[in-house]
């Protein structure tokens, strides 16, 4: 009979243990201090804030770089700057994927890209949201490849994790967090994205730092200065800005419990306590007789949909849209409104850039649209031209025209002009509030252009003017309208929740028919 001596794994056993012991020290306990004397918490303290429970289930923990240790001392292992991992969030399930600036400041090697490409992969692969917590200057000249001064990519083929990042954004919610400097790389993982959040003062992003700004340009500038909060929050590279760390988390949760894990699937509907019959007497009067007069459109929405359910994105850009997510008897549906306390509602370049966008998240996600319309027409003057308004204008018409989830249209008064269309996606339910107006010029305008010569010629120009407005106003007033059946019909403004929320449930047949990743024609 042969006899084997007894063999014990234990020791690489205990090497395994050791490492994934270092692996969630990070880079220890100096590091830690460090990033918390910055006002930033840690890729674990991010990723445990976020995720219920204990659901995190890491990957990758021995990823990373050994070097021979002393005589008779173990190797020294440094982790790879990448903390990745499945977990829940609102009892789904979703994949996490945070750098780990604690770290050698977060910067790419090897293994730290592969497990970004694997935790793409997973989202796309298992068809569930995926979620980036980003901070570092990416990749640098001299460490990603292990080779001084070789870095970038090879020029055969296009980057595996740009294909991965393409894939995902087309089918998987998408969430990113700046919570931290985020140059290069970091930075545009961050816009790759449904939902971008930043912090305010700890975070900034940047195409390019300070350094390469000065060297290039000859600028000096810091990086609150140049890709701070409040550059970025007119510029829309991302969609909110955060009061702190938990607040961005927060609004990660908040916006993934209005989607669908995926694009095969359809938006969750949550149990309403909010009566569906409401009426709002305020909405009787919210909207001035006066055209000339703003009033509080974001008040107007909240006292609508179910309480306490608006999410805005994108409030500090593209400012006369206001956008955001909300549910209608539970169910999740995209919000967009005209801002009249913002050049009076009218579409700007930005904000046709920022509703397109924002069409194409409803639509990819089966979100039905609702829209309430005070368009006095796209913005002009010397600085709309020069922005391009009509190419990004009619661009944002086109995605309108390309969506197929449903819409609803509620105008609350102006529908002036090409930019109302903006508003109205295919085959909409269009209700109209008595306040409506529509045409192809607002009266005041219109008459100015159409009865100038007119107007001058009459001996008391003024009192002529007053009279072809009164006469215009009449033809543009809601009822000539209603009679042409060029709205649905027309309500009390007090009867909006309760028209909307039994649309929301009408459609929800509709939503299932047509499922799976979205595919645009060309636009301007």
């Amino acid at each position: 009979m042969l006899w084997f001596p007894a063999v014990s794994w234990k020791d690489e056993v205990d090497e395994i243990e050791r490492r994934r012991a270092l692996a969630a020290e990070g880079g220890g306990k100096d590091a830690r201090d460090r990033q918390h004397a910055r006002g930033r918490g840690t890729v674990h303290e991010r990723i445990a804030s976020l995720v219920d429970g204990e659901s995190f289930r890491p990957f990758g923990e021995m990823a990373g770089r050994a070097e021979p240790g002393a005589e008779g001392e173990p190797s020294a292992f440094t982790p790879a700057a990448l903390v990745a991992g499945t977990a829940r969030i609102g009892g789904r399930p979703v994949v996490v994927a945070g750098d780990d600036f604690t770290i050698q400041g977060a910067a790419y090697t090897p293994a730290g890209l592969k497990k970004v490409q694997r935790a793409d992969g997973l989202a796309i692969e298992r068809r569930v949201p995926l979620v980036r917590l980003l901070e570092g200057g990416g990749a640098s000249v001299s460490g990603s490849y292990e080779s001084r001064g070789r870095s970038g990519y090879d020029l055969t083929q296009p980057p595996p994790m740009n294909l991965l990042a393409m894939e995902a954004l087309a089918t998987v919610p998408v969430a990113c967090a700046a919570l931290g400097p985020c140059a290069g790389y970091p930075a545009a993982r961050l816009v790759a994205s449904h939902l971008s959040v930043m912090t305010k003062g700890t975070a900034q992003v940047l195409t390019g730092g300070p350094v390469l700004v000065e060297r290039a340009l000859g600028q000096k500038m810091d990086k609150e200065e140049l890709g701070g909060w409040r550059v970025h929050a007119r510029s829309g590279v991302v969609d909110n800005v955060a009061e702190d760390e938990t607040d961005a988390l927060a609004q990660i949760r908040t916006f993934l419990s209005y989607l669908p894990p995926n694009v095969w699937e359809l938006p969750p509907t949550e149990a309403c306590d909010d009566p569906i019959d409401r009426r709002e007497e305020r909405l009787l009067e919210i909207v001035p007789r006066s055209s000339r007069r703003a009033y509080a459109v974001r008040r107007l929405i909240s006292w609508v949909v179910d309480r306490e359910s608006f999410f805005e994105m994108g409030a500090g850009h593209g400012r006369t849209q206001v956008t955001g997510l909300a549910r209608l008897g539970g169910r999740p549906v995209g919000i967009l409104a005209n801002d009249p306390m913002q050049y009076g509602g009218s579409m700007t370049a930005s904000g046709a850039r920022k509703v397109r966008r924002f069409v194409e998240l409803c639509d990819g996600f089966h979100l039905p649209i609702v829209s309430f319309v005070d368009e006095p027409g796209f913005m002009i003057g010397p600085q709309a031209e020069a922005d391009a308004t009509i190419r990004y204008g009619m661009e944002a018409m086109f995605a309108v025209l390309q969506t197929r989830v449903p819409w609803m249209a509620v105008v609350l008064r102006k529908a002036f002009g090409v930019a109302q269309g903006i508003h109205v996606g295919p085959n909409a339910t269009v209700l109209g509030w008595p306040s409506l107006q529509s045409g192809a010029l607002p009266v005041e305008s219109g008459v100015a252009v159409a009865f100038r010569r007119e107007i001058e010629a009459a001996p008391d120009p003024e009192a002529r003017r007053r009279e072809l407005e009164a006469e215009m106003e009449a033809g543009q007033s809601v009822f000539p309208r209603a009679e042409e059946f060029g709205v649905h019909d027309l309500i009390d403004p007090r009867a909006t929740r309760p028209a909307l929320c039994a649309w929301a449930e009408e459609v929800q047949t509709a939503l299932g028919h047509d499922l799976g990743p979205r595919r645009y024609a060309a636009r301007p």
